[in-house]
């Protein structure tokens, strides 16, 4: 999407087989709820950081390589867009629709925190007081320019981040410091 977010209600257009997978995953579990009255909520999650994440994704990757004064590679220009939320907000998120959300429904969970990868490495580099070296990669087939979903239907449950951007990233570089 270039513009707006996605709300729960929007028909999804998967660029990939693997946002396809995403997708119908959602559809199937829909399926079961429709058909034989299972208690199923949906939730899609912006992009997750945070502890243990898998260190092959952007976040860890670079904070890892960057410690090891390694290249850091970077899909593109670097100026493809995604909205980011700490791994402990999205927790908290998931157990909030668990608790109070509806049967049936699907629930956007965002932190509105939309930066650049470019970005999400050059603050990584201040926190980290070291200034990497960057490896521009080809693009991945079918990656997105942007991806941004509303989680206003989520808000109105009672939730909201408790974490702002730079503090989850500083949590996150600290942590992987210590391993």
């Amino acid at each position: 999407i270039i513009n707006g977010s996605f709300n729960e209600n929007d028909v999804l257009k998967p660029s990939s087989p693997y946002s396809a997978s995403k997708a119908s995953s959602s559809l199937i579990a829909l399926s079961y709820h429709r058909t034989y009255g299972m208690k199923i909520m949906v939730t899609r999650t912006s992009n997750n950081f945070g502890k243990y994440q898998f260190p092959e994704k952007l976040i860890p990757k670079t904070i890892i390589r960057n410690y090891l004064n390694l290249e850091i590679p970077l899909y593109g220009n670097g100026n493809n867009k995604r909205d980011w939320i700490y791994v402990d907000d999205n927790v908290r998120a998931i157990l909030t629709v668990l608790t109070k959300g509806k049967s049936g429904e699907i629930y956007n969970i965002s932190s509105n925190n939309e930066l650049s990868n470019i970005e999400i490495v050059n603050r990584i580099f201040n926190i980290m007081n070291k200034k990497g070296k960057i490896k521009y990669v080809s693009d991945r087939p079918g990656h997105d320019v942007r991806y941004s979903i509303n989680s206003e239907k989520l808000l109105k449950l009672g939730w909201k981040p408790e974490y702002n951007f730079e503090e989850a990233l500083k949590l996150t570089v600290e942590w992987l410091s210590l391993i």
